[in-house]
């Protein structure tokens, strides 16, 4: 045989013979999960309509039809179970038949990896035999629906998994150990108050206190959800090492302490982490953001996204227009996750054949452009997430923090600043160091190890970007006399401002070289509107730029009747707008007000992102590459250094206006996307390209020295650029 030919052979051969080694996620992109729909408020016996059609095989043999790499069928939830089991029954419409065993059965033969989609929470059949597991709330009474998971239920559960492993399944998605969206919070059965005592010697709190038996009150809620995982995880291992788990994950925006998770914490138990998106429930801002949550939150681990067919939720019936179907996966897939498109089955188990077309032309592409995906993220930005000051300044009403965390991910998105999260739980030196800049979107709360940690980052020649209320608030929630970060800011807190409708201006006659620089793209002179939390600042060894004005009062406010949510005008200045502080080799801009928070306000103005853009091109003045977009396009930047090529990704949304909502104004769902983009980027690269080349044939591409300039005309768009 020749040579080449016989290396090649070989290769081939170890690169299937790795493959094969390799489990089913690491190999894949894109799959699909199929469940029925109708029984998700409470099913009944008398209605044998009810999955009739649902058929393991079918659905094996469609979801490979439309190149999916793995499908997730449906095998329990609260009612009903849809295989032949020992604990729960099976809806009388199935009579007879095994939808697991069909389903494996034929994936087997498809060469399709089967995973159990098994439900945990919520489980109403399993709680009406053993009514003893039910959490109960501080006056002892049966909270319903909710399970507590330091009973019984740990050990039924390890039976179910047996069950369904018997049948040689590739794996489980377990959905999901919460603890409820709402009040009551918390499990006062007896086992939880002996446990508790047991562990710290005192009774527990009767409810939200708000103290430090609540801080020890919401650790142990933590645990109790993070021992039930592990133990899960681990049962599951002991009877098939090969089998895979995976959680479905609520640690992030908009979920809080509520559910019993932490974005660290509560992400690691399995496998890979699992976290949903989707429009209707997390706006189309957030599916990227989601995504990078669940990569900060388990470094270096795959991530699965799921996300659904329907236009509003996972029940309703629908089918989306293909571009908007493509927009939302090529955003999870630029982001490096792998995705799962839900699909809920007509309530007789029938499947709807124009979305298994739509999904096979998607997943087709996908496959058509596999090498781009994957590849190591390029990073301008880290914005710092903080689960203490979500749990201790957010409290009841977490989206407070939030908004600040969501304005600045808005900003960079907006502006096209390449940007990632950092989680407190996990954060360490070299992480900081992955970003040249650091944002502290309103962190109120940092320990002292954080501040620390920072502080390092900083003298090492980081640069921080402060704002608002970062560094406020003592541990469990009270003000600090003091920021903690007041040697890096370089600057004594004066006071807190009572409003959020503060302003700012920078004057034409602005001495400092630094505040010229930031505000060059603002109009002098003129005051504008930064909703949100403010701080009064004295500098000691920072450089002052702009000033804070106060908001006027009136009589009417002194009387409390003025419509607290509408701004009033500016008034007079009371402190500096922006301090630079030299510190080491870095260096740190504070905001005295929260641009943060307020472009993720009902109040945003463009200044605002802008200005939080202009900070971090004055502490970053050359970065990698700059794009230059329309605010509609969001861009992803990935480096494949082995190959020695940056990708840029392009995912181009375009959703037309909306009328009024008939309810709940302002609340809008934006109009699914049918029509592709037509839109104009320009890249700026610091090194001199050696070529660059569009994915799409439509794409105008033309290279001028440092800079490529674009004209695109499709939802996603992969520009590859090596170097």
């Amino acid at each position: 045989m020749n040579q080449n030919l016989f290396l090649t052979a070989l290769l081939s051969v170890t690169l299937i013979a790795q493959a094969a080694d390799q489990p089913w996620f690491r190999q894949s992109l894109v799959g699909l999960e199929v469940g029925p729909t109708g029984s998700q408020f409470g099913g009944s016996t008398n209605d044998t309509r009810f999955a009739s059609r649902f058929s393991g095989r079918a659905i094996a043999r469609a979801a490979k039809a439309a190149h999916a790499e793995y499908l997730v069928i449906w095998t329990r939830e609260g009612d009903w179970a849809f295989y032949n089991s020992k604990l729960q029954p099976k809806p009388p419409g199935l009579g007879q038949r095994d939808v697991l065993r069909e389903a494996v059965e034929e994936g087997r033969k498809l060469g399709l990896p089967i995973i159990a989609y098994c439900q945990v929470q919520s489980p109403s059949y399993t709680l009406h035999e053993h009514p003893d597991w039910c959490a109960v709330d501080k006056d002892g009474k049966p909270i319903s629906g909710r399970v507590c998971y330091r009973s019984g239920y740990l050990d039924y559960m390890k039976t179910m998994v047996e069950e369904q492993l018997a049948y040689g399944i590739d794996g489980f998605h377990l959905d999901m150990v919460d603890q409820g969206f709402g009040p009551p919070y918390g499990c006062w059965c007896a086992t939880c108050q002996k446990e508790f005592r047991a562990q710290h010697g005192r009774p527990m709190p009767k409810g939200v206190t708000w103290d430090e038996d609540w801080d020890r009150f919401m650790e142990f809620r933590y645990s109790a959800s993070e021992r039930f995982e592990n133990a899960l995880t681990a049962h599951i291992r002991r009877v098939n090492p090969h089998a895979t788990v995976d959680y479905n994950y609520h640690g992030n925006p908009p979920f809080s302490w509520e559910l019993g998770q932490r974005p660290v914490q509560h992400a690691r138990n399995g496998d890979f982490v699992t976290g949903e998106t989707g429009v209707w429930g997390f706006s189309a801002l957030t599916v990227g953001l989601n995504a990078e949550f669940y990569r900060a939150a388990t470094p270096g681990a795959p991530f699965q996204i799921a996300m659904q067919r329907g236009v509003r939720m996972y029940h309703d019936q629908t089918t989306r227009p293909l571009n908007d179907l493509r927009w939302e996966l090529f955003t999870l897939l630029s982001h490096g996750g792998f995705a799962t498109i839900v699909d809920k089955t007509a309530f007789d188990g029938w499947l709807d054949p124009l979305a298994y077309d739509r999904f096979g032309a998607t997943f087709q592409e996908v496959h058509a452009k596999r090498e781009h995906f994957g590849h190591q993220p390029v990073y301008e930005v880290g914005l710092y997430f903080s689960s203490r000051t979500r749990d201790w300044q957010g409290r009841v009403t977490p989206a407070d923090y939030f908004q600040s965390f969501q304005g600045a991910h808005k900003a960079m998105v907006y502006e096209h600043v390449p940007w990632g999260v950092v989680l407190d739980e996990n954060a360490t030196l070299d992480t900081l160091k992955q970003f040249p800049v650091m944002m502290l979107p309103n962190v109120a709360i940092l320990s002292t190890n954080e501040v620390a940690l920072l502080r390092r980052y900083v003298d090492d020649g980081g640069h921080l970007i402060v704002t608002g209320l970062s560094g406020a608030r003592g541990w469990r929630g009270e003000t600090n006399s003091q920021s903690a970060l007041t040697e890096l800011i370089g600057a004594r807190r004066v006071r807190e401002l009572a409003s959020t409708d503060n302003w700012i201006r920078f004057s034409s006659s602005e001495r400092s070289p630094h505040g010229t620089r930031l505000a060059s793209d603002l109009r002098t002179d003129w005051p504008f509107l930064v909703r949100g939390p403010a701080v009064v600042y004295e500098p000691t060894t920072a450089t002052p730029a702009g000033d804070l004005l106060q908001p006027h009062r009136t009589a009417l406010h002194a009387e409390n009747r003025y419509l607290k949510d509408w701004p009033m005008s500016a008034d007079s200045p009371v402190g500096p707008a922006v301090l630079l502080n030299r510190f080491g080799k870095g260096s740190v801009l504070t905001f005295a007000v929260s641009p943060d928070w307020a472009t993720a306000s009902d109040h945003h103005i463009t200044e605002t992102r802008k200005l939080l853009a202009s900070a971090v091109r004055l502490l970053h003045p050359e970065p990698r590459i700059s794009i230059e977009a329309p605010i509609s396009v969001q861009a992803v930047v990935t480096d494949d250094p082995a190959n020695r090529t940056l990708r840029v990704h392009f995912l181009g949304y375009n959703a037309p206006p909306q009328t009024t909502p008939a309810k709940d104004r302002p609340y809008v769902l934006p109009v699914p996307i049918e029509d592709a983009p037509l839109y104009r980027a320009t890249l700026t690269l610091r090194d001199r390209p050696k070529r660059a080349k569009a994915f799409n044939p439509s794409t105008e591409l033309r290279r001028s020295g440092h800079k490529i300039r674009l004209r695109v005309e499709d939802i996603h768009e992969v520009v590859t650029v090596p170097y």
